[in-house]
């Protein structure tokens, strides 16, 4: 906008000129200007988290926490609680629409000076000035400023901070999207019916079975599982002479152990519900009950509610309800079914009868509500499709009841003659929704003051109970008319089911739709007569052409004392030194950034893959940019601070699993290298400002086509400048000149003599490194490749003498498969992770080939199965691991627990006292595998003898299971 167009001074460029400021250039040239003519005020505000590092730093370490160590710490340093404010809060999360304003007038005023994009200074000047956040910390901006100049070119443009805020907000929805997901287990489970007659209705008891009555009256209960317990068919007892009869609803009445069914002779007939005996019916009706409905509003009083052909809905208020139902069950039986009518069942001093006339056409549904004290009932009929209603009029309810009191405490008996003519309640009376098409179905919820309605309009609206004019919600997703909804208050979702057997899920608040299960899907085909979801159970039942239940996926519920950082496996980790977070990436295609100062997540986002697992990760040079392979063969580049994907690697036709990525420079060239199931290395060159989103590799080597990998490579690893290690599943292990793209030499891997006649071994190659450190004895190029052997063997090559094999050795103190390598930055400790979660570390300088099994300087176990991540940070002295139980976790080096990414208390990598050592995972502590292995441990609990000379000879192997000791 123009700085010489007159604007309103409400509003934000409004604000701007009545400031009288010419320029904002001019405004922030002038405070840098004052900031340095004040000292060294900008030199004060460097890096402050640095500056908190060092200071934490010179703590003495301890490895206990003791009470008050927050409050002595920021007595000792107060600049470090500000800081950590400071530091903890997201400059993005403070910016609101009238600073997003002042942004881009600032970044217009540059273009206009012919700069189209702005460095890392003026963009710290811009941010201090226009978001008002003097005191904002350089690392602070700056940090912000890397996550948009991903590449690091040293400048961003207007476009490049409005895509990364654009991104940013919508990776944070998906994230609260995703952690609201819920899902059935497809396809449902199915139980053939073995009839034509439809199924009235389906509910389920406290216990969870399932009660489901057919038309002609047969009763079936089943288990959860559809499994039939009980059937009995309840109309063809009695004389033969007996009319046939039709069942239109029933209820189930647990707190009297009932079953209730309307039927179409007008009658409401109770059942025993533990033996399906007939125990007493009430007949003679005005009409048919269509639907029905039950309710407690106390220890023993409740409601009977049903609803008929004529619109009115009908209320039957029982009190002392355990002594009327027996004193019913000894009147005369008609059809052996003791029977009253409904005529003399209203002159009991404890029931009271209303009839309401509510709609103009059938009742759908009619329901009573405890909560709101009020009975809801439905019609197609659109000026009165759904109507909130008083049980009994207020004016004369109170009046009512203290008469009823009144008689029950006095013996008297009523003297009413029963009218069957329908009252209409007063206006005050009730709430009437006019909605288009009528309502099918419906649900009221109290903890959300929210009332569902669906109907042949195939939308769901959600209203103010209170409050008819308009809803407050149109869910528009079904291309049925709908037939069932359920609101499950606990979850804040609503499940709704159409006539074309779609299920869906749907959040309250974001009203949004979280899960669809179609007919194809499911598996449920026909004309849905019945359908129910049972909370005890937790699952959907159908009656269509067969019966059919779909259960939800439950979450897992986690010990109190276990810490997850990830709801499914977790494939990969790294860490950026750039940014000082940690990535970790896993099988549900969910990434997630954490920083690695305190354990806190950053941000996550999902999807990566098309929902397949990752399966690999690497960073560029800079660690900026992050690249990830899949089970769907493509490897994608992603600027993981705001989830946009900036390339998509794939090759053209048939894409097999990546099993592992790189990024490697060659001459002055970087490529993305990749390797899996197609057998082949694909190199993709880094291409950052290429046109095209999708980029293909260039041409395979021609050694790689003739005489390449024979099974899935599983892994690679670079020795810069030429070498080249790739190794595969069944054991082979091939060195290229990655200049030449020749093939070097070849190696196998040997086994062992005790391992030569193990059936099913596995001699697959699952990681390798090449260590240089001049130090390393008979290697005369001071150069090995190290690569994992069968049984947790370590197999030590030298590759550029012979491409001999130098020496093996046990790692794995329990012959588990070695899954991950990783070493220090001087190739000096070697560390290894097994298939059972533990680590072994080893000083290579030490290694003589030839010679017995070097000792372990240190081993712990870290994870309860198999490592799929480890990195050392050598510059803080830390491990990175994560595993397939979940879990991303934090140690030193010599094995100390940190922490797991997303426990609940944040930890300073810098301060021992805030680590978890000297306790250690839960699940690590219980796992039956943790246990050391000692004769004491083996005796018979009914023995008191134990052998001290045996015991004595385990001391050593005791100890070498005890953590960070050294192996014996």
């Amino acid at each position: 906008m123009p700085l010489g167009k007159k604007v309103r001074s409400s509003s934000a460029s409004g604000r701007l000129e009545t400031q009288h400021v010419s320029s904002i250039l001019c405004e922030l040239w002038r405070t840098a200007d004052r900031t340095m003519g004040s000292g060294c005020c900008v030199e004060k505000l460097t890096d402050d988290c640095s500056e908190e590092r060092e200071l934490l730093s010179q703590n003495r370490r301890r490895h206990s926490i003791t009470q008050g160590d927050e409050a002595q710490m920021r007595k000792q340093h107060p600049i470090i609680d500000s800081t950590r404010r400071l530091c903890n809060l997201k400059i993005d999360e403070t910016i609101s629409l009238d600073n997003l304003q002042k942004l881009k007038l600032a970044f217009e005023e540059f273009e206009r000076g012919g700069s189209r994009s702005i460095d890392a200074k003026c963009f710290g000047l811009i941010v201090k000035k226009c978001l008002g956040l003097p005191k904002t910390s350089n690392a602070q901006i700056q940090r912000l400023f890397k996550k948009i100049d991903y590449l690091g070119q040293g400048q961003i443009s207007w476009g490049e901070f409005c895509r990364h805020m654009m991104h940013e907000y919508k990776e944070n929805q998906e994230t609260v999207r995703r952690s609201k997901q819920v899902a059935f287990t497809l396809p449902a489970s199915m139980k053939t019916l073995c009839h034509g007659i439809p199924i009235v209705n389906i509910h389920s008891s406290h216990d969870g079975t399932i009660v489901t009555v057919r038309e002609d009256g047969v009763v079936c209960c089943c288990s959860p599982e559809l499994k039939p317990l009980k059937t009995k068919h309840l109309f063809n007892e009695g004389p033969a002479s007996r009319k046939s009869k039709w069942a239109s609803d029933f209820i189930l009445m647990t707190e009297f152990n009932k079953l209730m069914i309307g039927t179409g002779d007008r009658e409401i007939q109770l059942y025993e519900l533990s033996t399906l005996e007939p125990y007493c019916q009430i007949n003679a009706l005005e009409t048919v009950p269509l639907t029905l409905d039950f309710g407690c509003t106390g220890p023993d009083k409740c409601y009977i509610v049903y609803g008929d052909a004529e619109g009115c809905v009908t209320i039957i208020l029982i009190s002392y309800v355990g002594d009327t139902l027996r004193l019913w069950n000894k009147l005369q039986e008609i059809e052996n079914m003791p029977n009253i009518a409904i005529d003399d069942a209203v002159l009991f001093p404890n029931v009271t009868f209303v009839r309401w006339k509510v709609h103009q056409d059938w009742v759908t549904q009619a329901k009573y509500f405890h909560s709101f004290q009020a009975v809801v009932s439905s019609s197609k009929e659109e000026s009165t499709s759904l109507v909130i209603g008083c049980v009994l009029p207020l004016t004369d309810a109170e009046q009512q009841l203290d008469d009823i009191r009144e008689a029950c405490y006095e013996g008297k008996t009523k003297k009413i003659q029963l009218s069957w003519t329908p009252q209409l309640r007063a206006s005050c009376d009730q709430t009437v929704f006019n909605i288009s098409k009528g309502v099918k179905t419906f649900d009221l919820c109290q903890k959300h003051s929210l009332l569902v309605t669906g109907g042949m309009d195939r939308l769901i609206r959600m209203w103010n109970p209170h409050f008819s004019g308009k809803p407050n919600g149109i869910l528009k997703g079904h291309s049925a008319p709908i037939t069932y909804l359920h609101i499950i208050p606990e979850n804040g979702q609503i499940f709704s089911v159409s006539i074309d057997c779609t299920v869906k899920i749907w959040d309250i608040q974001d009203q949004c739709c979280l899960f669809t299960a179609d007919s194809q899907a499911s598996g449920i085909h026909g004309d849905i007569s019945a359908c129910s979801y049972s909370s005890a159970v937790k699952s959907f039942y159908f009656a269509a052409d067969c019966m059919a239940v779909l259960s939800l996926k439950i979450r897992p519920r986690l010990h109190s004392r276990l810490t997850v950082s990830h709801d499914e496996t977790v494939m990969c980790c790294g860490y950026s030194e750039e940014f000082r977070q940690v990535v970790s990436c896993s099988e549900g295609s969910v990434v997630k950034v954490w920083d690695f100062d305190t354990g806190r997540q950053v941000f996550e986002f999902g999807g990566t893959h098309d929902q397949s697992a990752i399966t690999c990760m690497a960073f560029d040079p800079k660690g900026r940019r992050l690249i990830t392979g899949g089970r769907d063969g493509c490897v994608k580049i992603w600027n993981f601070n705001d989830g946009q994907c900036l390339k998509t690697l794939r090759k053209d036709g048939e894409c097999h699993k990546v099993c592992d990525c790189i990024f490697l420079q060659v001459h002055r060239t970087f490529y993305v290298m990749s390797v899996g199931g197609d057998r082949k290395i694909d190199m993709y060159p880094d291409i950052p400002e290429g046109l095209h989103h999708v980029q293909r590799p260039q041409p395979s080597w021609q050694d790689d086509l003739r005489s390449g990998h024979k099974e899935d490579i599983l892994c690679v690893a670079q020795c810069p400048p030429s070498l080249l290690a790739t190794s595969s599943y069944d054991g082979e292990i091939i060195v290229w000149n990655v200049i030449s793209g020749r093939i070097r030499c070849r190696l196998v891997s040997p086994l062992l003599a005790e391992h030569q006649n193990v059936e099913g071994l596995d001699t697959s190659v699952p990681s390798i490194i090449f260590f240089k450190n001049s130090k390393l004895q008979h290697f005369s190029s001071a150069t090995a490749l190290l690569s994992a052997g069968a049984m947790g063997c370590i197999n030590i090559w030298n590759v550029l003498s012979g491409s001999k094999l130098a020496g093996s050795f046990k790692a794995s103190k329990f012959q588990q498969k070695i899954t991950k390598l990783a070493k220090t930055a001087k190739d000096t400790l070697l560390y290894a992770a097994d298939r059972i979660g533990y680590i072994y570390v080893y000083n290579m300088e030490k290694f003589i080939a030839g010679q017995k099994s070097p000792r372990a300087e240190g081993f712990w176990r870290a994870h309860t199965s198999q490592i799929t991540g480890l990195q050392i940070v050598d510059n803080d002295q830390v491990v990175l691991t994560s595993s397939t139980d979940y879990t991303v976790r934090l140690w030193s080096a010599h094995g100390e627990y940190i922490g797991t990414f997303g426990q609940s208390e944040s930890w300073n990598v810098h301060i021992s006292s805030s680590w978890k050592h000297p306790a250690v995972p839960y699940e690590v502590l219980i796992d039956p595998l943790s246990m050391p292995h000692h004769e004491i441990l083996n005796v018979e609990t009914s023995s008191d003898y134990i052998d001290t000379d045996k015991t004595g000879a385990h001391k050593c192997e005791l100890k070498a299971l005890s953590w960070n000791s050294q192996a014996c």
